[in-house]
């Protein structure tokens, strides 16, 4: 069985035509399967809309969101809803086709855990493009993961994945640096990528800086996270020999001056630059294993439903 979790917000002039779409291309490939369209607080016409595609097609779930929580929240939820043994997430704005879904699939079914989908040609404006770009390549060069491209939401999983990995914050766009980390399979498919149907997009450049913060969380969380003494012992041992060599460096001045007695060498105690280097590295390591131990507990503490609520759910399953 397929589950194809859409989230959505503010949506209304891509609904029926992305429903159709899906229709035509679920109803070829001949297995069981469900929509489930999660609105993340939308203010248009979209819950008019979903109300409607619910009340005709009963493959159609329908889950509500009291206000915007965010795509990862609306992941989430989807994921728990769900009852596919593959699960495809994709996007409203009908630029991830439909079509390429059987593709994935039998991608998937060659023996992978999670095929992410790499818009080759991907249809968005320049100052999309660019950054994204550079995102992607940090992504896979400080992950290890080759994928060309991190961002795209149209991604098919089998259960197992959606069921292991634990999602908040941004995590959305890292799914599969979470799932490489917990052993599963990962690879990527070409799929043609269209421009924005109607509406406009919900992402700015804001994000990028989340975006950078949440990757250092999850480097942390799949490579350090069962041993978190080779990261601030590495760490630990590197400042404290920098703090050797300059204290050899100050004690060899003392020397000189105090016994070589040359002159002209300041007096070592009453150097500030000395003590504010020393005090902005232990506050600088400070504040960073703060974050990351805090991550650490938070991880370890997380409950997904705490990331949203729920108005209502509408479903044909009793």
């Amino acid at each position: 069985m397929l589950s194809i979790i859409i989230p959505l917000l503010n949506e209304a002039g891509n609904l029926e035509l992305l429903h159709q779409k899906l229709t035509d291309t679920l109803a070829a490939l001949g297995r069981p399967y469900e929509i489930i369209f999660i609105n993340d607080g939308s203010v248009d016409q979209s819950p008019e809309i979903l109300k409607g595609l619910f009340e005709r097609d009963p493959h159609v779930v329908v889950i509500h969101f009291r206000q915007n929580f965010g795509k990862t929240a609306a992941l989430t939820a989807g994921f728990r809803h769900s009852r596919g043994d593959a699960i495809v997430t994709m996007d409203a704005d009908l630029q991830d086709d439909p079509a390429e879904i059987p593709a994935m699939v039998a991608k998937l079914e060659t023996g992978f855990d999670l095929v992410a989908a790499w818009r080759h040609n991907r249809q968005d404006p320049i100052d999309k493009t660019w950054p994204s770009r550079v995102f992607n390549w940090g992504v896979a060069t400080f992950s290890g993961l080759r994928l060309h491209d991190f961002n795209c939401g149209f991604k098919i999983y089998r259960r197992a994945v959606t069921e292991q990995i634990r999602l908040y914050s941004d995590f959305h766009r890292f799914t599969p640096v979470l799932a490489a980390g917990k052993g599963f399979k990962i690879t990527e498919l070409p799929v043609q990528h269209h421009p924005r149907h109607t509406g406009k997009s919900k992402y700015g450049t804001s994000r990028a800086l989340k975006g950078l913060l949440d990757f250092i969380t999850v480097l942390f969380l799949t490579t350090f996270l069962q041993h978190p003494l080779r990261l601030f012992g590495s760490s630990g041992i590197a400042i404290f020999g920098a703090g050797t060599l300059i204290e050899l460096y100050l004690t060899g001045l003392w020397l000189a001056r105090e016994v070589g007695g040359v002159a002209g060498i300041p007096p070592i105690g009453p150097r500030p630059l000395f003590l504010v280097g020393i005090l902005a590295l232990i506050l600088g390591i400070q504040l960073v294993s703060i974050g990351l131990l805090g991550e650490m507990i938070r991880y370890f503490t997380f409950q997904p439903e705490q990331e949203y609520t729920i108005r209502s759910v509408l479903t044909h399953q009793k």
